[in-house]
């Protein structure tokens, strides 16, 4: 028996939606990262962009287990000496883009590389409910019921 490998003009990609609001951040993020790497496919190739396009709706309803969302800090650098910057994950969730904290939580989970960076860029990510996707008739994906753990009351 030979070992599959998939070619890039082999592959056909979908396009799926989830409703993000109630749903635990960690949780969503791996099967959204699985989703987006293609390794939910029994064609999955590791060097082939074979994920599916994944449009995230209400991301500023999502929520955090525990003390997460007063004690989790995102860092960043601007690049000078002493120039370290760091914000709570409730900061940012009321502030004026919500839907980093997703978009981070995702990429932390995708590898990097020339590779990731494609596949990250099949991933938007709204903080409302409205998303300029309709003509690509997505396909809704529930996680909430896929597990009773991936939902939390807000």
């Amino acid at each position: 028996m030979k070992t599959f490998s998939a070619k890039p003009a082999e592959v056909t990609k979908k396009w799926v939606l989830i409703d993000a609001s109630g749903l635990v951040v960690g949780r969503l993020a791996t099967l959204v990262a699985m989703r987006l790497r293609g390794k939910h496919l029994p064609t999955y190739t590791p060097h082939v962009d074979c994920g599916d396009n994944v449009i995230i709706i209400n991301a500023a309803k999502v929520v955090f287990t525990g003390r997460k969302r007063d004690d989790k800090v995102y860092y960043n650098h601007t690049g000078y000496i002493g120039g370290i910057k760091q914000r709570t994950a409730k900061s940012i969730l009321e502030g004026r883009f919500p839907e980093r904290v997703l978009e981070k939580a995702v990429e932390r989970m995708i590898p990097r590389g020339p590779l990731g960076r494609v596949q990250l860029g099949n991933l938007r990510v709204y903080a409302g409910a409205e998303h300029p996707h309709e003509a690509q008739q997505p396909e809704v994906i529930n996680v909430g019921a896929m597990n009773r753990k991936n939902m939390r009351a807000a």
